[in-house]
């Protein structure tokens, strides 16, 4: 059994997570440690959604042994308890077999349920769920909407199992289940020291937590330009033929990207509208994530890494300002970056123009500057995990 902790890379979306935990369990690896990645990604478990879900490809596996992708069928639902009992038989099979577990994503509920469990709330009361399985389904609805109109907002209609035990937590202890959710949310796991994690510790069901740090504007290039990238590698085709085949359940079709598209299928946007729309809610995403991080970064174990600098002046850049900072002077805020004219609806899409930025002759090319930063990035994360990766 590896007295090693299990790794964990977290942060926004496209952001760089993936990359990172394939070069660090490369690097482990080459040192004979039997390293495999744990996905921590509520739409990646869905099979045939792939280019929306940023999905890492065989390719970008590079040979390192993936678990929690393409496990169930978009039909299905899948639920936060559903991952965890799946990650903690991954995790525990790996270091099972001597290695070392990554776990890498950005749906941040998942990382909270590995630190500090599943929300609990109070137990069955066997006689209160026969009376609330004998009202209606419109009753149920009603009395939902009326004491916790966020969890109704959140559930289906259709749900009846949530909506009951919504309604259960509520009777039982008078608050709506959200806000003991919202509770549990808020609690961390204190470092004794306040100084973050002891790397040398042999406890082996410790968790490392290392989170991506990246300025909000930089991250929201990089989300406008994933969203363009995913349209070129065919993300319209991808929804258009998951949307004809009916295949989505009513969790899977909440996906970023999908949801938008399904949208401009049933002629409720323009193409160019909806994929502006991808845009404006991954930014929303990224902001949610952050609030996330910072409820993590209070916790034990927990440690910045910075980011910027793999995509920061080393890697190609736009060759004008975009046109709304063209056209303001200034960098767009908020919802309003990057909002530029979208011309992917047309048959040949088109690519914005870009060019390799200025680099210094001492310096290397941008995509080897990009690939350096990245082993930069790997090294820290090893080191900090009590792993010799000199040289």
């Amino acid at each position: 059994m590896s007295e090693r902790p299990t790794i964990v890379i977290c942060g926004p979306t496209a952001g760089g997570k993936s990359a990172l935990a394939v070069e660090c369990a490369l690097r482990l690896r080459a040192r004979g440690v039997a390293a495999e990645i744990i996905s921590a990604d509520a739409f990646q478990v869905y099979r045939g959604m792939d280019i929306g879900t940023a999905k890492p490809t065989l390719d970008e596996r590079r040979g390192v042994p993936h678990h929690l992708i393409d496990i169930v069928d978009p039909t299905e639902g899948f639920t936060a308890s559903d991952w965890l009992a799946r990650a903690e038989v991954a995790i525990a099979s790996v270091r099972e077999q001597g290695g070392t577990p990554i776990v890498v994503g950005g749906t941040h509920l998942y990382v909270k349920l590995l630190i500090d469990g599943m929300f609990a709330g109070p137990g069955e009361d066997a006689e209160l769920r026969r009376t609330l399985r004998a009202m209606p389904p419109e009753s149920l609805r009603a009395e939902l909407e009326r004491v916790d109109p966020v969890a109704a907002s959140r559930l289906h209609p259709n749900d009846l199992r949530r909506t009951i035990r919504a309604l259960e937590v509520f009777r039982l202890t008078g608050l709506p289940i959200t806000a003991h959710q919202r509770q549990w949310q808020e609690r961390t796991s204190p470092s004794p020291t306040g100084a973050g994690f002891a790397p040398d510790s042999a406890d082996p069901h410790r968790l490392l937590v290392f989170a991506l740090d990246w300025p909000v504007e930089s991250i929201n290039r990089s989300i406008n330009a994933r969203v363009r990238a995913m349209v070129e590698r065919g993300l319209i085709n991808e929804a258009r033929s998951l949307f004809d085949q009916g295949v989505l359940g009513h969790q899977a079709r909440e996906a970023l990207g999908y949801k938008q598209l399904f949208c401009h299928f049933q002629g409720r946007l323009s193409l160019n509208d909806a994929i502006e729309q991808i845009k404006i809610a991954t930014r929303r995403f990224a902001k949610s994530q952050r609030t996330w991080l910072r409820r993590l970064s209070a916790g034990a174990n927990f440690r910045w890494i910075p980011a910027a600098a793999m995509l920061e002046g080393t890697i190609t850049q736009p060759s004008a300002p975009a046109p709304a900072e063209a056209a303001h002077g200034r960098a767009p805020q908020g919802d309003e970056l990057a909002r530029e004219p979208n011309t992917m609806a047309s048959a040949a899409i088109a690519t914005t123009p870009r060019t390799t930025a200025t680099v210094p002759s001492d310096r290397p090319h941008p995509e080897e500057s990009a690939r350096v930063n990245l082993e930069e990035q790997a090294r820290l994360v090893l080191r900090h995990a009590g792993f010799n990766v000199a040289g």
